[in-house]
């Protein structure tokens, strides 16, 4: 910690980059997951409305949800359109304009939230809604990439992390500007809906500012002057000589090569061990129970006594826990480690969730395991956010090289959005067949995915790329030579 705060004034336009980047795709996703809950009622009424003045009839109840339903849904849609796009935007324009061209998006999504009661079109929140799905799924994903392309390897988890804290960060202003003292009365939900487009302007602007990628300058466009420029503006006189070598690695691997597609990501022997690394922490951020959990903690504070009304603060208290053991997982993350926090993360989960399933079957029996429930509520909550729910988010910046980062980040941005969809179509019919006892679906998936990273994979904190991908090969090319020097992994990947 002392380090982080020593690195503070050193690095500080670093930070202000962090910061600039983080009030875009990752806090507009933590915005819009909750954004809906503050305005449901509003909107519900207003299609009501429409429909009313549209046909002279109400609408139908199963119309109603069908049209509620798509609004949800469509984010999810959006989103992994717009992870799908990340990785060629982010190769032909750059990290810095394809999140330009991101926030562009966000602005006309707003733009939209306001209009949709101008003109009576319940139709423009659902554009709006997939508009605003795809700037996240595009956001998040080239966010990762430009912060993890700027940051020297000791400050890359930690500053790569910084995604998932201001992810907790949206999740808790979108409820505050949501009660009813300031945007939750019935004629302000259309700004409430627009309010993402603050931060994407702000984005915008900002960026301006900002040079590109140093990564993406040296080994993309071969601008090794370029590089040393943005180095130097963003690390100060911090010395970048292991840091160009490193890149001058990974360029001299590209040579002769195009940035490898999605298809050679999924079918290359050379990556097939961080394939492995990627997709199952990335599935269990959604297969971890925690949207179950979500979903019980009201029922649960329901049986408490917790009056209707002070629900909304309640969620206030849970986001605010989350960002928290988030923040703390981020001074943590460099010194302990990746795969440390994620593994035992996982496996806390699995036997926290165990012991949540006992209790509440004896909910009905005991007053007094009404507050236990309460306390492993917050339990799960701090071991998501202090291990698993950020540095999942890392790893594509962590385990591939330049060349197929890109194409890493789709995969790994289609199977979260792709997840999220069908944990929200399948949850419900899950809760309705196997009730509290759901949880043991997810339990033993976090405990398959904790005991794989924790004996298979292995660490990348303090490492290079290219010693990270060393020690893959060791993996991926195991039985072959016992040996692999950087020569046969460039005669690996020339698919």
């Amino acid at each position: 910690m002392k380090n982080t705060l020593k690195d503070l004034k050193k690095y500080w336009r670093l930070y202000l980059l962090t910061l600039v980047l983080g009030i875009g795709g990752s806090f507009q996703y933590g915005v819009q997951i909750s954004i809906l809950a503050s305005s449901e009622e509003h909107i519900q009424s207003f299609v009501n409305q429409t429909w009313l003045w549209r046909y002279a009839v109400p609408v139908e109840e199963s119309t109603e949800k069908l049209i509620w339903s798509s609004i949800v849904s469509l984010f999810s849609l959006g989103g992994w359109l717009g992870a799908i796009h990340s990785g060629s935007l982010s190769v032909v324009y750059g990290r810095k304009k394809s999140l330009q061209i991101n926030n562009v998006v966000a602005i006309v999504a707003a733009f939209l939230m306001i209009l949709a009661p101008v003109v009576k079109s319940f139709e423009i929140i659902l554009l709006g809604r997939f508009l605003y799905g795809y700037s996240v799924g595009l956001g998040l994903n080239v966010h990762l990439m430009y912060l993890g392309e700027s940051a020297p390897k000791k400050l890359r988890g930690f500053l790569t992390l910084t995604s998932s804290i201001f992810i907790a960060l949206g999740k808790i202003i979108s409820p505050v500007i949501g009660i009813r003292e300031l945007m939750g009365r019935d004629n302000m939900w259309p700004y409430l809906l627009a309010f993402s487009g603050i931060p994407a302007l702000l984005q915008f602007l900002t960026l301006l500012y900002f040079p590109e990628a140093p990564r993406y300058t040296y080994i993309d466009k071969g601008d090794e002057e370029g590089c040393k420029k943005a180095l130097r503006w963003l690390w100060g006189n911090d010395d970048m000589k292991l840091e160009l070598e490193d890149m001058a690695k990974d360029r001299s691997s590209m040579q002769g090569q195009k940035a490898k597609t999605v298809c050679d990501v999924l079918c290359s022997r050379s990556v097939r061990w961080q394939l492995l690394a990627l997709t199952i922490p990335c599935s269990a951020v959604q297969f971890s129970g925690i949207t179950a959990l979500y979903f019980y903690a009201f029922d649960i504070f329901r049986q408490t006594g917790v009056p209707e009304d002070q629900m909304h603060y309640l969620s206030i208290g849970i986001g605010a826990t989350e960002l928290v053991s988030i923040i703390l997982c981020s001074l943590l993350i460099d010194r302990t480690g990746r795969k440390k926090l994620m593994g035992f993360g996982y496996l806390l989960m699995g036997m926290l969730m165990s012991l949540l399933t006992v209790t509440l079957y004896f909910k009905d029996y005991y007053p007094w395991v009404s507050g236990l429930n309460i306390s492993l509520v917050f339990c799960v909550i701090c071991v998501y956010g202090l291990g698993p729910a950020g540095v999942s988010m890392t790893l594509p910046a962590d385990l591939f090289l330049q060349a197929w980062r890109p194409s890493a980040f789709v995969i790994s941005g289609t199977i979260c959005w792709v997840s999220q969809f069908l944990i929200g179509m399948c949850f419900p019919y899950i809760v309705d067949s196997f009730e509290e006892l759901c949880f043991l679906i997810f339990v033993a998936y976090c405990i398959f995915s904790g005991a794989f990273l924790l004996y298979f994979i292995p660490e990348t904190k303090d490492k290079t790329m290219v010693e990270i991908m060393e020690d893959f090969n060791k993996l991926n090319f195991k039985g072959m030579e016992s040996n692999i020097d950087m020569k046969d992994f460039v005669l690996a990947t020339k698919l």
